[in-house]
């Protein structure tokens, strides 16, 4: 006999409508609350009446994903969570088709798009390049070929794509702000370390610092920024000559990758006193970095969520014709010290 979600619900002490929402992706729900129900749902055999009638059908349903940056640090956790999408959704009959782009180029992503377009997929999950091209390709995918497109971690505007799953950038840099400014007092001078210029998530995290640091913080000055291109020799380097020559930083931001040179300029640098740090995104490396006491606050991004989430919203979008319920599905913005990891 099928197990149901009423069972699974009584099992998981849990509300039907609770487990509805975890086994098929819908509206918001804690991350560990939706983790148990599917392992609870896994251990009964619980097979969705979707997957069923998928398998009967033995047609495959082909979603593409188009990534940046692919050995970036941050995309550690957006990769396992588009995997994690990958594997549980075979059993939906779907196939995904993944595109990893190594740096932020427009000509790279533009070739991505034809080329998964040319492989017949039905819907795509992008990390957009902020450009003409790119709002042409994805305005083409959706006018044209009919194909929805779901942005994550980096959005862009004037297209015509369904929604967009990350985090809301311009508040973690006020959020950042907020904590640098509590740090320090108000009183000093901040260095900002971006990664590319040409990466809007990186930019509107420095937008939304500088802009409540501006209002809020009118005695700390900004020591400058300088983009990385998220290389730990990079970022060790500007933080080197940074405090050589620019007498009085006492903070550094770092809003992208090559985190791990800030230890490396610190113990360079021989400092009675380090600046306070304040990072992005939960990895390895950077909890090792916190714990030994290099930074004093992190601020992750969920990005597994930003990772798993689009490939069901497309996947019921092109099986059950259901569209997003919000156009911003922003993650939360989580702050981590070494005494929360």
């Amino acid at each position: 006999m099928a197990v149901t979600i009423q069972q699974i619900a009584e099992r998981a002490n849990v509300s039907r409508g609770t487990v509805d929402r975890a086994l098929n992706n819908r509206g918001r729900i804690n991350p560990e609350v939706a983790e148990r129900i599917m392992q609870i749902a896994d251990e009964m055999g619980y097979v969705p009446r979707e997957k069923r009638k998928n398998a009967a059908k033995k047609k495959t349903i082909k979603i593409g994903v188009i990534t940046q940056l692919a050995k970036a640090s941050f995309m550690l956790e957006i990769n396992r969570g588009i995997q994690q999408a990958r594997e549980e959704l075979k059993d939906w009959g779907v196939e995904i088709l993944l595109k990893e782009g190594l740096s932020v180029d427009e000509e790279e992503q533009a070739r991505a798009i034809d080329e998964l377009a040319a492989q017949g997929i039905q819907g795509l999950a992008l990390m957009p390049v902020d450009c003409d091209r790119i709002r042409e390709k994805i305005n083409w995918l959706t006018e044209e070929k009919k194909i929805p497109v779901v942005t994550f971690n980096s959005d862009i505007v004037g297209t015509k794509r369904s929604c967009f799953v990350g985090m809301d950038n311009r508040r973690s840099g006020k959020t950042a702000a907020g904590l640098m400014g509590l740090m320090t007092r108000g009183i000093g001078k901040v260095l900002i370390i971006t990664g590319y210029f040409s990466n809007v998530v990186n930019n509107a995290r420095v937008d939304g610092f500088i802009e409540e640091v501006k209002k809020e913080y009118p005695d700390l000055e900004i020591a400058g920024v300088q983009g990385s291109f998220d290389e730990t020799a990079e970022v060790e380097r500007i933080i080197e000559n940074s405090m050589i020559n620019i007498p009085g930083i006492n903070g550094i931001f770092v809003v992208s990758g090559g985190q791990a040179g800030v230890k490396m300029a610190f113990e360079k640098l021989g400092l009675e006193r380090r600046p306070y740090v304040v990072i992005y995104d939960q990895t390895p490396k950077n909890e090792k970095t916190i714990k030994e006491g290099t930074v004093d606050f992190l601020i992750d991004q969920n990005g597994f969520f930003q990772g798993y989430r689009p490939l069901y919203i497309l996947t019921n979008m092109l099986t059950k014709h259901v569209m997003p319920e919000e156009e911003y599905l922003f993650t939360e913005i989580n702050i981590k010290t070494k005494y929360n990891l």
